[in-house]
């Protein structure tokens, strides 16, 4: 098993949807970014490329190429489990968290949890989303913008078969 970190920020902006999780949040504001800049993914996504030692999203998804301009992170998920499956890896485990004073985000994470899981193929028990605020302080307590944190595993793709096999719920 290999372990990665992610991180992510975005500036809220007035006139954009906010997706996070993949899930289009009604608010009044959403993230700037070049693609849907869906900070939670994101995060997942540099997480599991930290824990396959296979870079981070911006080597493999440069917000210079214009091919990625508005293009949801969801597929850029699927592609990253893609390039986990090339070097032999599966997804074990998620752990991820938004930060955010604004808006409240509980109700939508068992969809945020599903969306995750179905770009990587496994099942959503193994994907944790929470949230937090902080209190006010900094650029996330300001309404400036949101952040994301997250830490997944890695395993051999001989691992997640034989679990599957044995009828273990990976």
């Amino acid at each position: 098993m290999r372990v990665g970190t992610g991180f992510d920020v975005h500036r809220l902006q007035e006139g954009r949807k906010l997706i996070l999780g993949g899930v289009e949040i009604p608010w009044e504001k959403g993230l700037l970014g070049h693609s849907d800049a869906d900070v939670l993914i994101h995060a997942v996504m540099d997480a599991l490329l930290g824990a396959a030692a296979l870079g981070d999203i911006g080597q493999h998804f440069p917000d210079t190429d214009q091919a990625y301009r508005g293009i949801s992170s969801l597929e850029l998920l699927k592609r990253v489990g893609e390039l986990l499956r090339g070097k032999g890896y599966g997804a074990g485990n998620i752990d991820a968290v938004v930060i955010a004073q604004q808006p409240k985000i509980a109700p939508f994470i068992p969809s945020m949890r599903e969306k995750i899981a179905g770009a990587l193929a496994v099942s959503p028990e193994q994907v944790s989303v929470k949230a937090t605020t902080t209190e006010g302080l900094g650029f996330c307590g300001q309404g400036e913008g949101i952040a994301a944190q997250a830490a997944a595993t890695v395993v051999p793709s001989a691992a997640l078969y034989s679990d599957r096999q044995a009828g273990g719920d990976r």
